[in-house]
């Protein structure tokens, strides 16, 4: 028997939709995981203070 496969518009964007958000999820999960062992072993990089934070405090201590 042959038999066709029908996948309507709705069907083929819901497959898409999975599809993106099972790729964004693993990145987030991915990224969580290696920061949390990187801050286990000491691997972490100090945080940097914003140059934005500095030169607000420096021009108004000037005023």
């Amino acid at each position: 028997m042959n038999y066709l496969l029908y996948f309507d518009p709705g069907l083929g964007a819901m497959i898409a939709q999975a599809a993106i958000a099972a790729l964004a999820g693993f990145v987030l999960f991915y990224k969580t995981v290696v920061a949390t062992v990187k801050g286990w072993l000491g691997l972490r990089k100090a945080k940097k203070e914003s140059s934005f934070d500095n030169s607000y405090d420096q021009n108004s201590d000037t005023k």
